[in-house]
């Protein structure tokens, strides 16, 4: 890993903060470097000196040094000169001084090859360069395989002026991004076809919110080829808590994919045997004492967030994916959403039936109503401000209710949605959708360990959802059957993948992530299937569910 490229049209390192400029100067083992070149086949049986590489923050040349042992090897096989790959290699970096030290190790490097010693100086002079891989020009850029271990440093780290520049040269750096994001960017804008990019680096953008428009260009315009996790492996001459992983991605149309973790065992003798499984048409999953992996036939298609888990479950979600509808659906009308939201529970809330007129008292589904399983109302109301037509309910016609709502004027006022919209000051943050008081639904707790739906049957006795809660509801779905497969391991396997774990161990069940779960179509579930789900609900049997739910999905288990 190597520090931070930047301009020289920009201000000096004078206005960049000591740790900014520092931070990340970790360099990558050696057999790490060689397996990403072997991943993406940079060997040296091929003619390198009509290839060229890129070395984007070259540091003190970890990457460079094994790439000019394989060009000078490629060179001995193709029987030409050294000379003839002037051209087949640029790197950059910000520091002279590790300029400096990247040319005496691919100087000697290639003195120890047998090269000669002023044609080694001057491949090593053109190769390796002082500036800012992000801006610089198209032409510097094109190449057949990027490599490296980009810069980790917050884009907040980095002055003003240089941000600017730096998103206005790379889209995909949007919020609180790393700088490595922008070398994902610029590096695979610059390959030619059937190029390939091969990093080591944190994995967080291929989940957290600023690695969104970074997914977005892989998925549209790339091949993901792998992602190989790397969290405790020893992979960098220092300890450094860094999250690694492999990944290799072509500019192709996505092809299959491989999914791999690795265990503290990882080195460089698994290397090696991984990448042979890598590179082979060797079994799949394949797991070993120091990896485990499997192939894909596909990535991952969406790009608001890429699942985590072991690679035989990540291989399931993807089959699953490919071949499933989404739970919610236009077809089935099948819709995912969110309980209401006040701005101010202690006021909208109440239990007091007399509190205000009877027809402004909505009876409210709440987490604690569902822990059972079943549906256990505890006698909560929303003081309901709104009409059948979703209108806000005229304040003079409902005595009790005007008289309660400026009784707490103040706190109702001085809400955010109260003070942009200061006429309509009794307004809940949401309205209310009297239609879904009656539908026949499946409830979700937001936080919980396990996936937990709860039917509420609608009708006369229907709740309406807090918002706390998260709610399914459907024309198609006979909504027992689809309680059972949502109560399976199948189902809480994707949320699983998806959320945000908590202390414990505890899932978020939002809505966001339900929707990630694959469903079959309700008219190819079998009678027998159908009412084996509906009664493993009712039972609350989980594993009841997931065996149901295994046979409707046709598979023989959920992995680990």
């Amino acid at each position: 890993m190597a520090t931070l490229s930047l301009p020289d049209n920009l201000a000096d390192l004078s206005d960049l903060p000591a740790e900014a400029v520092e931070h990340g100067e970790v360099f990558t083992r050696r057999w790490v470097v060689d397996l990403i070149l072997d991943l993406i086949g940079y060997t040296a049986d091929k003619d390198l000196c009509g290839l060229k590489i890129v070395e984007p923050a070259c540091g003190g040349g970890a990457f460079l040094g094994a790439i000019a042992s394989r060009i000078s090897a490629s060179c001995h096989v193709h029987k030409r000169p050294i000379t003839d790959a002037l051209d087949a290699v640029r790197a950059f970096d910000l520091l002279e001084r590790n300029v400096r030290e990247s040319r005496a190790l691919v100087e000697k490097q290639l003195l120890d090859d047998g090269q000669r010693p002023e044609e080694a100086r001057k491949v090593t002079e053109a190769w390796i360069g002082q500036g800012d891989y992000l801006l610089q020009s198209d032409a510097d850029h094109r190449a057949d395989y990027v490599v490296g271990n980009p810069p980790y440093i917050r884009l907040e780290d980095v002055p003003d002026d240089r941000m600017a520049a730096y998103r206005s040269a790379c889209p995909t750096m949007g919020g609180r991004a790393d700088i490595y994001v922008g070398f994902y960017e610029v590096a695979l804008r610059s390959l030619n076809p059937g190029g390939k990019l091969g990093f080591i680096c944190a994995d967080r953008w291929m989940r957290n919110q600023y690695g969104r428009r970074l997914r977005q260009l892989v998925t549209s315009e790339f091949s993901m080829d792998l992602a190989l996790v790397m969290h405790d492996v020893d992979a960098f001459d220092e300890q450094v808590s860094a999250y690694p992983a492999i990944t290799i991605i072509s500019n192709r149309d996505q092809d299959e994919a491989v999914a791999a973790d690795t265990t503290r065992s990882f080195g460089a003798q698994a290397a090696q045997t991984f990448a042979a499984w890598y590179l082979s048409d060797g079994p799949t999953p394949i797991t070993t004492s120091a990896f485990q992996a499997a192939r894909m036939p596909h990535w991952f298609p969406e790009e608001d967030s890429w699942p985590a888990g072991s690679p035989a479950r990540l291989a399931v979600l993807e089959d699953l994916t490919e071949r499933f509808r989404l739970l919610e659906d236009k077809e089935t009308e099948t819709r995912v959403g969110i309980g209401i939201a006040s701005g101010a529970d202690k006021v909208f809330l109440t239990k007091d039936k007399g509190l205000v007129e009877e027809d402004r008292l909505l009876p409210m589904a709440m987490v604690r109503d569902t822990t059972s399983g079943r549906l256990d109302w505890n006698g909560t109301f929303l003081v309901n401000p709104w009409t059948a037509n979703g209108e806000l309910v005229d304040l003079t016609a409902y005595p009790l209710l005007k008289a309660y709502f400026e009784q707490h004027s103040a706190a109702l006022r001085k809400r955010y949605i109260a003070v942009k919209q200061p006429q309509r000051w009794y307004k809940t943050i949401d309205k209310v959708d009297h239609h879904l008081t009656r539908r026949q639904k499946l409830l979700f707790p937001d936080m919980k360990l396990r996936i937990h739906p709860v039917l509420d049957e609608g009708g006369e006795g229907g709740l309406y959802p807090h918002h706390n809660l998260y709610f399914i509801v459907s024309d198609v779905w006979d909504m027992r059957v689809l309680g059972g497969l949502l109560l399976s391991k199948v189902a809480e396997a994707f949320v699983e993948a998806y959320a945000v774990k908590m202390r414990g161990g505890t899932l978020r069940f939002q809505a966001q992530y339900l929707r990630k779960i694959r469903v079959p179509d309700p008219a190819a579930i079998s009678e027998s299937d159908q009412a084996a789900l509906a009664d493993a609900f009712d039972k609350r049997d989980a594993e009841a569910a997931t065996a149901a739910a295994l046979r409707v999905y046709g598979l023989a288990e959920l992995p680990d």
